[in-house]
């Protein structure tokens, strides 16, 4: 548990650029909260290159637009930041929706739904077997940036709460401890006879002591670590079952057609509640499990700052939106 003394009292930002004229009144709760951490621990902070494979075309940041943006980071007390899979991009890891270098733009391909993973052992083979041959490489992705200056903003008692809808493990890598992983983890595994939860890493020496002599070559990576390979390839693979109750094993994430548990969603509601602002990073806000906190926020009037290459569902009452990679504009504000 982290128990955090908060200061009290209303307080206001005027943005004054020739771009945006609002006056905001942010009313700071009072008192103090105590939150629960729940924190996948990883000693990896290496932070990688920028990768661009998978981020579409963009400008860099006008400095009207960074100045912006510092002084609603300075102005704000408790910030809450939500993150999607654009903050990722940078580290290598391709998104679902982003034009012309997204999942959807470049293939047919779609992600496994939790019924069909649930209902279908076939399904559930093909499934772990993409996973399998593409784990080794997903798990090697490092933090970039982005992931880096909000580590440190935290670290700097600016950042109240990190909300996230990626799997990759990728702020927990970078030292992010005050976060929710929305839909959960691809480095946990769940069984969902019993609820236990082991390492994904120990789930591959599994997959490798049944599968010694099976061998397939994978043709190109998708967003949640899996890889493309045929049903000719993957006919033979043997997925085990949970060693404590035989039951079906599953990544600990919320599948397409799955819905966030609602202790998770009123957890993160009760954060909501204790923060004076938003800063959406790397989010199309296309699902309706990110863009719900985004819609209260607005309705409690608090500023609403976005960064994204492309549209949003939020664009309409956004305060700001920035058109910039994330890795490139978040390192260049400085918490104060």
């Amino acid at each position: 548990m982290l128990k955090e003394s908060l200061p009290a009292g209303p307080r206001s930002w005027k943005q004054g650029d020739n771009r945006m004229s609002t006056y905001y009144v942010l009313k700071v709760p009072e008192g103090c909260r105590v939150l629960r951490l729940y924190h996948y621990r990883s000693h990896s902070t290496a932070m990688a290159s920028p990768n661009l494979a998978f981020v579409p075309a963009s400008l860099p940041p006008a400095a009207v637009e960074v100045e912006a943006l510092q002084r609603f980071v300075s102005h704000s007390q408790r910030l809450l930041v939500m993150t999607g899979a654009g903050i990722s991009t940078e580290s290598g890891i391709p998104d679902y929706r982003s034009e012309g270098v997204g999942l959807y733009a470049r293939t047919d391909r779609r992600p496994i739904q939790h019924a069909e993973f649930v209902r279908s052992a076939s399904a559930r083979q093909r499934y772990w077997a993409r996973n399998f041959v593409g784990w080794t490489q997903f798990s090697s992705h490092q933090p970039n940036a982005a992931h880096l200056a909000l580590r440190n903003w935290e670290k700097l008692g600016k950042l109240h709460w990190l909300v996230t809808q990626n799997v990759d493990a990728l702020h927990t890598k970078a030292g992010s401890q005050r976060m929710t992983e929305l839909h959960g983890c691809t480095h946990r595994v769940l069984c969902l006879g019993c609820g236990e939860q082991t390492p994904r890493s120990e789930l591959q020496k599994h997959f490798e002591a049944l599968n010694p002599t099976w061998r397939a070559e994978a043709h190109g990576m998708a967003p949640d670590g899996d890889v493309f390979l045929t049903d000719e390839q993957v006919r033979n693979f043997r997925v085990p079952a949970c060693s404590r109750c035989g039951g079906i094993l599953k990544p600990d994430v919320t599948f397409f057609g799955d819905t966030v548990s609602r202790e998770k969603v009123d957890f993160v509601h009760r954060r909501l509640a204790e923060a004076d602002s938003m800063l959406v990073a790397g989010s199309s806000l296309q699902v309706y499990s990110g863009y719900r906190f985004a819609l209260a926020a607005h309705e409690k009037k608090l500023p609403i700052v976005i960064i994204n290459i492309g549209p949003t569902r939020s664009d309409h009452f956004a305060s700001m939106k920035v058109n910039s990679r994330c890795g490139e504009l978040l390192p260049l504000i400085v918490p104060r």
